[in-house]
């Protein structure tokens, strides 16, 4: 890792108690200019006040001391640029006690997608037009004013903001008062009522041009879903979550919603999912808006999962805050857990939690074994380490771990123990250790010393399983090690963990017949009632992080319940997913990872499939380096095939979300692989539905579109292109551009890299068109190229932001050989990311992950593919 940059907290000798804000943006300049007053309290005599800001002028700066009459003392501004801050000193000490803080300051509205930044959008006639819009956390309220920008620093804000007399404007709270700027009546000055306490990263200011629906819900706080003007149906679904799931929380948390009111916003530039602002929640207009028509189940699911999610936080982040960035992984692990709770609440038919062990136990699993990962909790310092932990350790991991602590402490002990830490610091901040202290006191439970193991260290265990029938009990010896993506353990330090184990029997799958605590390396842990033919399962549900390993002989037991699926889904999808890691890591044969995959022939759960086909498409990338990818295709055509006819093209009246999902899985991987019968009938439907004849159901758009891309030439592109720029809506803007990478000619794939850096696709999505090509060797050579000759300008673009990570695993990732490994690593110790360099890193480890497993596996794995 590079040196770490020194960093210092701001000094706490003098403390904001109110900020009164004054923000007048200028839409066609791109500036701002403000004046903000601080109640301040100066707790020790001091010469000067340090402030964070950054990429601000202050025209001026003065204190006055409550008990000074009309004296005040003017400031000498100097800006620290390196870390973001500004030193205000006085020609004589401030002494203890109240006084006021002046300034007076002008701003750019950047297009940065941070701080006070400007967002294009189209007016329904197609004009362009710009509206002003926020985004501070972590590290950028100081963009918009002067502040103590740090999370415990709290304070109430009374913000206006003067705007053109034609926008909407909004922030946290409601509307006080409306009136004409005396100077010049085309303008108008809003000001909001005073927000409660709260950390400076969740204060908000929204200006520009929005229609809303809007709904009480049954506590009576006013909802209000905001829309791009002409399409505030496709706000109607955000909303009719929205309204189920406050009340939801409240009654789980046991405290009342402290906002008189809360606004879900779609803003067009945005550069994460979403932002849990306190009563201003923003979104990207994906993970918002809703087309009844044209909209697809998975996209009504992700839009109620972030819903979920960020109105948690207006509870676990918003009235009680963590202390500092190191404690991040509670905010964003507890509302990433609690999201999956809300929407089973409010749509049981998504059978969600089994979603949950695909996507955020199977994310966290992977990237924790690397010996490039970290620990949940980690010293957090510098703004730029900040960005770098919004990952899926902090996320997916933590909250892994929270749904294995609720499943350990029980439901009603987790929601006592919620309530006695959201109230005991509610308003203030909090640590991670206060959480397990209100948990522990609530269950009676170790809950310290068990969850230290699993925030404190970076990795998790994987549980060796051996065992022996005694008469009608089996006797299992559960050991623990760590587990390692390259099977090669660590150096350095010795791992252990408390691990909950439970474990479930043939004779009743769905309940866990023995519950235990791995509080040491090895352990006998004796099942009763199990007769020897019957298997017995460790991590029933998947609920624990961590692997399991079974010998042989005990796995064979389980092929005919994956067969006849008496084991239930989220077993199955753990063990398959379990499997590959092992094979993966050289523990065991991708070979007879492959024979256990033949047993999921009558797999008809999407999540199942949809985590097997993960796991496949790694092995299917690694093999298109090799002569054998045609067996491989082969092979995935007749896994694939069954699923897709039992279901057929078109939806029954009946079926569910899930039946949709998984149709749209099983064709695009038989359309992508080129089974000709479903290339096909793709095209015939993809022709009536460009000639207007037939319009593509928006659950069919994504495999249609796949499949005649990956099949097609000239004409399919222009054809496509042509979709995008008749799009309106942006789902289908992302559906398409993400899919036309997939083109065959590099000469089509180099027009798609352009493309994605051109103004015809916002800057938030340009990562993922630009990963779009990389489905093919040839299609992975020419990103890596474009992205090392564009670096300077993507950099630019996307310094300190997630998005840069995320642009090094498109462009890098799936490499196979030593040589790229070196030569990734040389080309960024030239070219500096450090918000991306853990990621760099974590790439890096990748290629040679799979170049090792290309020395060892692939031989035998096409042996066993051309013998099917």
């Amino acid at each position: 890792m590079p040196e770490k940059k020194e960093f210092k907290r701001l000094p706490t000798d003098v403390k904001p108690e109110n900020y009164t804000l004054r923000l007048q943006p200028d839409l066609d300049k791109f500036t701002f200019k403000g004046q903000e007053t601080i109640d301040v309290k100066v707790l020790s005599s001091t010469t000067s006040i340090t402030l964070n800001s950054e990429e601000i002028e202050i025209q001026s700066a003065c204190y006055k001391a409550a008990d000074a009459g009309d004296q005040n003392l003017k400031a000498e501004v100097k800006f620290e640029p390196e870390n973001a801050s500004v030193v205000l000193s006085f020609p004589s000490a401030l002494q203890p006690g109240s006084g006021q803080l002046c300034i007076d300051f002008t701003g750019e509205l950047n297009d940065k997608m941070k701080g006070f930044y400007r967002s294009k959008y189209s007016s329904p006639s197609g004009e362009e037009k710009y509206g002003a819009v926020t985004q501070f956390e972590a590290t950028d309220a100081r963009r918009a004013f002067p502040c103590w920008d740090e999370p415990a620093v709290k304070a109430t804000f009374d913000v206006t903001l003067v705007v053109p007399k034609n926008r909407v404007a909004l922030s946290n709270m409601p509307v006080k008062s409306e009136k004409d700027l005396p100077e010049d009546s085309t303008w108008k000055v809003v000001t909001y009522e005073r927000t409660p306490i709260m950390s400076t990263y969740l204060l908000a200011f929204v200006v520009g041009e929005y229609d809303y629906v809007e709904d009480k819900d049954s506590d009576g706080v006013l909802v209000r879903v905001y829309t791009p003007v002409g399409k505030k149906e496709q706000g109607q679904f955000a909303l009719e979550v929205a309204v189920k799931t406050l009340p939801f929380y409240n009654k789980y948390f046991q405290i009342a919603y402290p906002l008189p009111k809360i606004d879900l916003i779609a803003i067009a530039d945005f550069a994460a999912g979403a932002m849990e602002n306190w009563g201003l929640v923003t979104y990207r207009e994906t993970a918002l808006l809703i087309d009844p028509k044209n909209s697809s189940s998975k996209s009504k699911q992700w839009v109620a999962l972030v819903v979920g999610h960020e109105l948690a936080h207006q509870w676990f982040g918003n009235l009680v805050t963590m202390e500092w960035w190191t404690h991040l992984w509670l905010n964003e692990g507890f509302a990433s857990w609690i999201e999956y709770l809300c929407v089973d609440y409010c749509f049981p038919e998504f059978d969600i939690w089994t979603q949950f062990v695909n996507s955020d136990l199977g994310r966290a699993l992977e990237m924790d074994a690397l010996h490039n990962s970290h620990a949940i909790e980690i010293p957090v310092g510098h703004p730029d380490e900040v960005d770098e932990i919004f990952d899926a350790i902090s996320y997916s991991k933590g909250a892994s771990v929270i749904r294995m602590l609720h499943d350990y402490v029980g439901d009603e002990s987790f929601k006592k123990g919620m309530n006695q830490y959201l109230t005991k610091f509610k308003y203030k901040n909090a640590v991670t250790e206060d959480l397990w202290e209100s948990l522990g006191k609530a269950s009676g439970k170790p809950v310290l010393d068990v969850m230290t193991t699993w925030t404190k260290q970076m990795g998790y265990p994987v549980v060796k399983v051996s065992e022996k029938q005694e008469g009608s009990n089996r006797v299992l010896t559960l050991t623990q090690e760590k587990f390692c993506a390259d099977g090669v353990q660590e150096k350095e330090g010795s791992f252990s963990w408390m691990v909950p184990v439970s474990i479930s029997t043939a004779s009743d799958p769905k309940k866990a017949a023995v519950v235990t605590l791995l509080d040491k390396t090895s352990m006998d842990v004796t099942v009763p009632n199990v007769t020897p033919d019957q298997w017995v399962k460790v991590n029933c549900e998947s609920v624990g992080v961590y692997r399991v390993q079974y010998s042989s002989e005990t796995l064979d037991r389980f092929i005919p319940a994956i067969k006849n699926k008496t084991l239930p889904p989220r077993d199955r999808l753990g063990l398959q997913n379990d499997l590959f890691a092992l094979a993966r890591a050289g523990m065991i044969s991708t070979v007879d990872v492959l024979k256990v995959v033949g047993a999921f022939v009558n797999e008809d759960d999407y999540t199942v499939w949809s985590d097997l086909t993960g796991n496949l498409g790694q092995i299917s990338i690694l093999l298109q380096n090799t002569d054998g990818f045609e067996d491989f295709k082969t092979f995935s055509k007749k896994l694939y095939k069954p699923v897709a006819q039992s279901l057929g093209w078109d939806a029954k009246e009946s079926e569910g979300p899930l039946a949709a999902m998984l149709r749209e899985l099983a064709l695009t991987r038989l359309g992508k692989y080129g089974d000709e019968e479903t290339v096909t009938e793709a095209r015939k439907r993809f022709e009536n539905h460009v000639s207007g004849k037939v319009p593509l159901p928006a659950d069919l758009k994504g495999p249609v579109y796949l499949t005649v891309m990956v099949n097609g030439d000239e004409t399919t592109f222009n054809q496509m292109m042509k979709l995008y720029d008749e799009a309106d809506m942006q789902e289908e803007k992302v559906r398409i551009s993400r899919c036309i990478g997939s083109i065959k000619s590099d000469e089509l794939k180099k027009k798609v890299l352009d493309f994605a850096m051109s103004d015809k696709v916002r800057s938030q999505d340009t990562v993922f068109v630009i990963g779009g090509v990389t489905g093919t060797v040839q299609g992975r050579e020419l990103c890596w190229q474009f992205v090392q000759d564009k670096w300077t300008e993507l950099h630019e673009r996307y310094k300190g932001g997630f998005l840069l990570s995320r642009l090094v695993e498109v462009s890098t990732d799936n490499f196979v050989t030593e040589a790229r490994a070196k030569e990734v690593e040389k080309f960024f110790e030239t070219h500096s990311a450090p918000a991306a360099e853990r990621k760099i890193q974590q790439s890096v480890e990748n290629i040679r992950l799979n170049a090792k497993w290309m020395e060892r596996e692939s031989t035998s794995v096409l042996k066993f593919l051309r013998s099917q």
